[in-house]
């Protein structure tokens, strides 16, 4: 995948509400490239990632559930936080 900021005249992958698909190609938002461009803008900003995703995911919350059928909550909790990476830390030796 080639990645936005080599080709400027790409539009990012942003949702089209209420449906919640990329207005680029058309996968669930968020999709795949939306995530790459996420793990790199928020890069040493991993809370800011998440609470930036948990705001999106409230929002898809609203404009999806009031759809018929609803979505399983699960699968938009893993839609749009359960990708992003976890980081272990740890224990410094003293």
């Amino acid at each position: 995948m080639e990645d936005a900021a080599a080709h400027p005249e790409m539009p990012p992958h942003v949702p089209l509400r209420p449906l919640w698909i990329c207005r680029v190609d058309a996968h669930p938002w968020p999709c795949g490239q939306a995530r790459i461009d996420m793990l790199n803008g928020f890069r040493h900003r991993r809370v800011a990632l998440y609470l930036y995703l948990g705001a999106q995911f409230v929002q898809a919350l609203d404009d999806l559930y009031a759809m018929d059928p609803p979505p399983e909550p699960q699968a938009l909790h893993t839609r749009f936080l359960g990708w992003v990476p976890t980081r272990t830390h740890r224990r410094r030796s003293i």
